[in-house]
């Protein structure tokens, strides 16, 4: 079955797993914050359909889903900076803000929503690679 799959379409199922997996810890660590920001809500529902899309477009090259997929992409490189902002926000706002490095540990994961930016680049790139 994987025998003669191009690159692209590995990667882009490459990119639906990791957002699969993304959402599950996304969901886990905002639920563990009770959705404090209505912002917290946006990467538990859009990742899941980031996931899906990815998945289902690896297995059936239809052009719409491609259109569609690309717009999420899109929505995801901004989506995840914009997370990095508030997650960076968010150190900030703990005792000591960002002159206590202990604060980068057991605050907001800054890294975490430029994951989600990294995995929309690689997608993108995927799709328009060739």
């Amino acid at each position: 079955m994987w025998q003669g799959w191009p690159i692209e379409r590995v990667l882009i199922l490459f990119a639906g797993l990791a957002f699969a997996l993304i959402a599950v810890q996304v969901t886990m660590f905002h639920s563990r914050q009770n959705f404090r920001h209505w912002a917290m809500w946006v990467p538990v529902i859009e990742l899941p359909i980031f996931a899906v899309t990815a998945i289902v477009l690896s297995f059936v090259n239809a052009g719409w889903l491609r259109v569609v997929f690309t717009l999420m992409l899109v929505l995801g490189l901004a989506g995840g900076v914009f997370g990095a902002y508030l997650h960076t926000v968010g150190v900030g706002q703990r005792v000591g803000g960002y002159s206590q490095s202990q604060n980068f540990l057991v605050g907001p994961p800054i890294i975490l929503p430029l994951l989600m930016t990294a995995i929309s680049a690689l997608g993108l790139i995927a799709l328009f690679w060739g």
